[in-house]
């Protein structure tokens, strides 16, 4: 059970690491002019979207599903914190989401949003790590 815990862990810092990073590039995405800038970061955002954020997507449900399944589901009638933190699990998911329509938008140069806009959207993720970890460690209710 520990090694499951592990590798959710894991695989939930590299899904949140893409998370804090991919929105830094549409900022500084949003504030570039020229074709160089444009394109180059056009690679670094698919391939952080695509290489780390989403397999690290999958791999946190896979091994949060088999948690669920191992030991959490019998406490879930009576867990509280953990019908909170599946919400907010669906609500990263409309996140996570968003983020590849942002960046469809950016690949065909249909953005629509100033720097000002992503910089706000980079704190949602800041916001749904400390529920979730809080929710999950402390338990609260």
């Amino acid at each position: 059970m520990l090694w499951l815990k592990a590798l959710h862990l894991i695989f939930m810092i590299t899904w949140f690491a893409g998370l804090f990073y991919l929105p830094r590039l549409y900022v500084y995405h949003a504030m570039s002019s020229d074709d160089i800038s444009n394109e180059r970061f056009k690679i670094m955002e698919r391939k952080l979207f695509f290489g780390i954020m989403t397999p690290g997507m999958i791999m946190t449900f896979v091994f949060g599903i088999w948690m669920l399944i191992d030991y959490a589901w019998n406490l879930y009638s009576a867990s509280g914190w953990l019908h909170v933190k599946l919400t907010l699990l669906v609500l990263m998911l409309v996140y996570h989401y968003f983020c590849g329509i942002w960046l469809r938008d950016f690949k065909y140069d249909r953005n629509r949003h100033s720097h000002i806009f992503y910089r706000w959207m980079n704190e949602v993720p800041v916001i749904f790590l400390f529920a979730i970890v809080i929710l999950a460690v402390v338990k609260p209710f």
